[in-house]
């Protein structure tokens, strides 16, 4: 008898932990019943003013700012007058950042939800932190624990700097080739991996108790319009999205993501609302020079009440925290004006209108929409209430302030470096090899041709040169971007032409807003292709678009490193020297050329 007791007894203590991988994951990320009894309680005392202002979070670059100085003040006033909820950092240096964040919580009545963009970790957005392999390098491993691993160290280092609230993962599937802005952002063209890379990123930040966020929803995969510079059109109907753009969102809805950014992007098909550009436009977040796309559309998801309720709320069942993309971007600020803007965002379904260009205005707009009844107080509790639980669940209720000196034990710490060496080293994609180039051949004369679509001068291809010289491999290197004068474009021609073996780093990189965004320039791009036309041996690697290759169909050799961060430069060099094995295969399909999937499997010289 007290052996089969005992074997209830081990039966009932296991029974638990059987069952499916799902039920075996940590609990649902959510606000607790204590979360919202509290909400409720601070919900029943606010003003109107006080209730508006929880859903405007404003935009900053931090930097080192005299509490006397305007930018200060000004950030100041935001924060006590207007009652903003949350602020979204840009690029700053970490100290400033956080000091900056623990000065306007200690200014601010109700927490403020302090948010980052970091799809590549916390390091996209400050130079002095580690930054990770873009979304496609890590599905270029084909392992989703790459994703979980990064999530999990962006979580602990967010919450390190006084973050809570991180914009990542991009679940857009990227399979329009000529993408200017998702392009490597995004985990792929398939919606079934980009589901389970996506997913395993935000288990792994959730598990440090930060909001992920799922964007840019419906997805903006599928686009050749950069929604900094205007208003993408996707003309896809209901059933298309379901079989490709909405399968990773409902993945993550199932997976228990707590919010999900909706895009500046227009659905005809979903809603058909007409919508003209205003007489005067009154700027956005494009570039300066780049080219404005101003036409006749339909009304952006981001304003669409038939996406964002009927859809991502009803029918999909989302019930978390639903954020717009940037209110001050080209593609909203053509068409509204922030005032207009910020009530029919509001209206349509979204909690927290992120990053306005006129904070005031759309604050004003909101308080009157209220005040005449186009907004209702039971719509305005109901995203203020989500917004206050999710502040007492995340603990900022009780400590608001982050310990500036816990921060150099927690960030960029030896984990985080070889967790990006390690993906670095595994995402390297040799497409192409028709040559025979690879492993470099060290006693030919070699020259490096950098060519760049940014501005940052030669120090862009610092990483990677510096990795080839390292390993003794002596080169003439040469670097040219869009304003290089003619000296600098003659010297990069002779040296390619006395060269026996040209390699050239393709920096086309994702560049927001920017009239140039992951192309390179003409000047480079002329001497790329006399070099191939010449029969050159000339080996390119991509580090930034990977579809490049469909302006150079003729190049034998072609190497895919999928952005230009510190580690998959090294990683690069490592491959073309044969000094590592390279494993990496496509996430995408280059059009015309090679399927999903490629990836010549090269081993290292031994």
């Amino acid at each position: 008898m007290n052996y089969f007791i005992r074997l209830l007894l081990i039966f009932a203590f296991i029974l638990p932990y059987v069952g499916s991988a799902s039920a075996q994951t940590s609990p649902r990320f959510e606000p607790s019943k204590k979360a919202w009894k509290e909400a409720d309680k601070l919900l029943a005392k606010m003003t109107v003013e006080e209730k508006v202002g929880q859903l405007v979070h404003v935009g900053i670059n931090a930097k080192f700012s005299n509490q006397d100085s305007d930018y200060f003040k000004e950030l100041q006033r935001q924060v006590v007058q207007n009652h903003v909820g949350g602020i979204i950092f840009f690029g700053a240096p970490i100290y400033e950042t956080t000091i900056l964040a623990n000065r306007m919580q200690q200014n601010a009545k109700v927490p403020l939800l302090m948010a980052l963009d970091a799809e590549t970790g916390i390091g996209m957005r400050f130079e002095d932190a580690t930054n990770f392999p873009w979304a496609m390098a890590i599905a270029a491993t084909g392992d989703p624990e790459y994703a979980r691993r990064v999530g999990v160290i962006t979580g602990r280092e967010a919450k390190a700097i006084g973050i809570q609230h991180v914009y990542a993962p991009v679940l857009d599937v990227n399979n329009n080739a000529d993408n200017p802005v998702i392009n490597v952002r995004s985990f792929g063209e398939d919606p079934n991996d980009v589901a389970r890379f996506g997913t395993a990123f935000i288990d792994g930040l959730q598990s440090q108790r930060v909001i992920a966020t799922a964007k840019h929803f419906p997805g903006h995969g599928d686009t050749n319009v950069d929604s900094h510079r205007g208003l993408p059109i996707i003309d896809h109907s209901l059933e298309s999205l379901e079989k490709t753009e909405l399968v990773p969102f409902r993945a993550a809805i199932k997976a228990g993501v707590a919010s999900i950014m909706i895009a500046h992007i227009a659905l005809p098909q979903i809603d058909g609302e007409e919508i003209k550009p205003l007489a005067t436009y009154r700027g956005g977040d494009a570039e300066v020079g780049a080219e404005i796309v101003k036409e006749k559309s339909t009304i952006p998801a981001t304003l669409s009440k038939k996406i964002q309720t009927d859809l991502l709320r009803k029918e999909m069942g989302f019930d978390g925290l639903i954020v717009t993309d940037a209110m001050s971007m080209s593609g909203l600020t053509i068409y509204f004006d922030q005032e207009e803007a910020g009530v029919r965002a509001f209206l349509a379904g979204a909690d927290i209108l992120e990053k306005p260009s006129d904070p005031d205005a759309m604050i004003r707009g909101l308080v009157n929409a209220v005040k005449s009844g186009r907004i209702s107080n039971d719509r305005l509790n109901e995203s203020v209430r989500k917004i206050l639980a999710w502040k007492y669940e995340l603990g900022l209720f009780k400590n608001k302030i982050t310990n500036i000196d816990l921060i150099d034990t927690s960030v960029s710490g030896k984990d985080a470096t070889a967790l990006t060496n390690e993906i670095a080293e595994k995402a390297i994609t040799l497409v192409r090899n028709d040559g025979d180039l690879l492993p470099l051949d060290r006693t030919k004369k070699v020259a490096v041709l950098g060519i760049s679509n940014g501005f940052d001068g030669p120090s862009t291809m610092g990483s990677f040169a510096g990795a080839l010289r390292a390993n003794g491999v002596r080169f003439m290197p040469s670097y040219l971007q869009e304003n290089s004068g003619a000296e600098q474009v003659a010297a990069a021609r002779q040296a390619v032409n006395a060269a026996d073996t040209v390699i050239v780093g393709l920096y086309g990189r994702v560049r927001s807003g920017a009239k140039n965004s992951v192309g390179i320039p003409e000047n480079g791009a002329a001497i790329l292709r006399d070099a191939i036309a010449s029969g050159k041996k000339v080996i390119g690697i991509s580090f930034g678009n990977p579809y490049i290759l469909g302006s150079f169909p003729q190049l034998q050799t072609y190497v895919v490193a999928y952005g230009d961060m510190a580690s998959l430069q090294r990683a690069a060099a490592n491959s073309i020297l044969g000094l590592q094995n390279t494993t990496g295969r496509l996430p995408i399909s280059l059009p015309g050329l090679y399927p999903r999937g490629t990836g010549i499997q090269l081993a290292k010289k031994q």
